[in-house]
């Protein structure tokens, strides 16, 4: 019998699990060992014997038994599940636990010569590699005991194939496991439920590989679910079920369509039998929804849609389960500039689009959502036509103008040259600032490229047609002040919103490198007038020619209100 117990190698790590078992065995206690003096061949009544009595009587907590010694043995009650059975005259194995203990008493045990006989027929009836069946009676330190007859270890690792959580989940549950370890010795077996299901696993593995073919729909078990997709366990193979083949629609995590343990039909995509491997889809068990795009969503039809993901360029939107389209940031507003699709729309939020056009090979639909509105583009003609006069905020300033709202959505510029007829305007914030309320006059509109040119100058008559060159003449003095100086020379109000240009040559006889060394802004000076030109509308002025010396003096200008200089006698 010694060879028949001794350790077979059936693909088990025997170093580990030896390891594993010797740790876990001295939890077990008298559930799995027993003292080898309990299994001692003995002489009768000697310690240790197994005996054959017959009750007598129930006295008390006991069952007395007589066992053919000089005195009747006792059996405590709780050592039976049933009490009806056990008639005066019944027969029964025990165990002769003392012959006399501190009372003078025969101790016997009916649970420990049971558990004896259990251990000799295991012994006799299984070897390593037999199936047994058996119930998961308790979880203790490092896996079950099992209930074959009597109770043997079920190590946490051997339990299943992937790793358990907690082995007291599986206590209760009948199971049949494969016996991988005896021990004579020490009175226990190590069963493998793993093994098992392994061995099975390999069977249905073959066949699987032998019979399965593309286009062919299996059920299969969810077993693992990751970031990209679920593993599908087809029956000795687990399949690649992966996320984009899960449904026609937007999945964000396959745990939104599946769960583990699920029970799931899917469609066989791709095997390739030398790497065992195995692509499989659940959308393709219904019908492409993009075979009828183009008859449901014709291009120019109106739909409404939710929106599903926003990106920085534009906004999906799903029309149905499987079928998106993108509204791009430019096709959101017919007159908005919008940097960011979020200024519009929001995910969840429910938008009525219109198809601009349909890729049916890409599956790509170009949405717009202004197309599903009146353009106000094509009014603004018809309510602002040249020569309207309008009124509306400074919405925004740039270095070349001022915007101005004539109405939501639609600018007016009002460019830097049409802001005065006789300022120089380098910037618009020499005149306005942003939130001003101005008044305008509409001078182009321009439908197509959607711009609209106001002019506040234009409000008025143009001075230099009639006013200035009458009034303004070469060789006529004139007071001013300095407004502003450049690197040519400074600019001079003459008169209310006119402007003349006194050039750095015109400052002083001698040579001037700098206006600023001749004249600061604010200064009030006395000046002749060199020319008035109305085409260009400019009018150039003079210091140096008011200067006594003429071209050789170097005196300094002379400002208004100052005492003329004496003239010698």
């Amino acid at each position: 019998m010694g060879k028949r117990f001794s350790t077979l190698d059936i693909g088990i790590d025997r170093k580990n699990l030896d390891a594993e078992v010797d740790s876990c065995m001295a939890d077990i206690g008298t559930e799995a060992t027993l003292d080898k003096e309990l299994t001692k061949s003995v002489a009768d009544f000697q310690q240790g014997a197994i005996l054959k009595g017959r009750v007598v009587r129930v006295a008390g907590n006991d069952i007395v038994v007589d066992i053919g010694y000089k005195s009747e043995g006792f059996i405590e009650k709780t050592e039976f599940e049933s009490l009806e059975a056990l008639e005066p005259g019944v027969e029964l194995e025990v165990y002769l636990d003392q012959i006399e203990d501190s009372s003078g008493l025969v101790v016997l045990s009916k649970k420990k010569a049971d558990r004896i006989r259990g251990w000799e027929r295991v012994m006799e009836t299984y070897k390593i590699g037999d199936v047994v069946k058996g119930k998961a009676v308790r979880k203790i330190k490092g896996g079950l005991l099992v209930d074959i007859g009597v109770h043997v270890f079920l190590p946490a690792s051997q339990i299943d194939i992937r790793r358990v959580g907690d082995p007291g989940d599986w206590v209760g549950r009948e199971m049949e496991c494969k016996i991988i370890k005896i021990d004579e010795d020490r009175r226990n077996i190590v069963l493998s439920r793993r093994k098992l299901l392994e061995e099975e696993r390999d069977r249905m593995k073959k066949d699987l590989l032998s019979t399965i073919q593309k286009g062919e729909v299996r059920r299969g078990v969810v077993k693992n679910i990751t970031d990209f997709g679920a593993f599908i366990d087809l029956g000795g193979i687990d399949g690649l079920l992966h996320i984009t083949d899960m449904s026609w629609g937007r999945v964000q995590h396959p745990s939104e369509v599946l769960k583990v343990d699920q029970q799931v039909e899917v469609k066989v995509l791709d095997f390739d039998p030398q790497r065992e491997r195995i692509s499989l889809g659940l959308k393709q068990l219904s019908p492409d929804p993009w075979s009828q795009v183009p008859e449901k969503y014709p291009i120019g039809s109106k739909n409404k849609g939710t929106v599903v993901n926003i990106m920085p360029y534009g906004a999906f939107v799903k029309l149905e389960d499987g079928v998106e389209g993108l509204v791009h940031v430019s096709e959101m507003s017919w007159t908005r500039s919008i940097q960011h699709p979020s200024e519009v729309v929001s995910q969840g939020q429910q938008v009525e689009v219109v198809v601009l056009d349909i890729n049916r090979d890409k599956q790509e639909i170009s949405l717009g959502m202004k197309q599903a509105e009146e353009n106000p583009w094509t009014q603004v003609e018809e309510r602002y036509p040249p020569g309207t006069k309008i009124k509306g905020k400074v919405r925004n300033m740039t270095t070349y103008g001022a915007f101005i709202e004539l109405e939501e959505g639609i600018d007016g510029l009002l460019h830097v040259s049409d802001m005065s007829w006789t300022k120089k305007i380098t910037h618009p914030s020499a005149m306005l600032k942003k939130g001003d309320e101005v008044e305008a006059v509409v001078l182009t509109v321009d439908q197509e490229r959607k711009r609209v040119a106001l002019g506040m100058k234009q409000l008025s008559e143009d001075p230099w047609e009639k006013n200035i060159p009458s009034q303004f003449k070469p060789g006529d003095l004139v007071k001013g002040e300095v407004t502003k100086l450049t690197s040519f020379g400074a600019f001079v109000e003459i008169s209310s919103d006119l402007e003349g240009l006194l050039h750095i040559s015109e400052m002083s006889s001698g040579k001037v490198e700098k206006p600023e060394e001749v004249v600061q802004p604010g200064q009030k000076l006395e000046l002749k007038i060199l020319n008035v030109d109305p085409v260009e509308r400019k009018i150039g002025l003079s210091l140096k020619a008011l200067q006594p010396g003429g071209e050789d003096s170097e005196s300094k200008p002379a400002e208004v209100g100052a005492e003329e200089p004496k003239k010698d006698a």
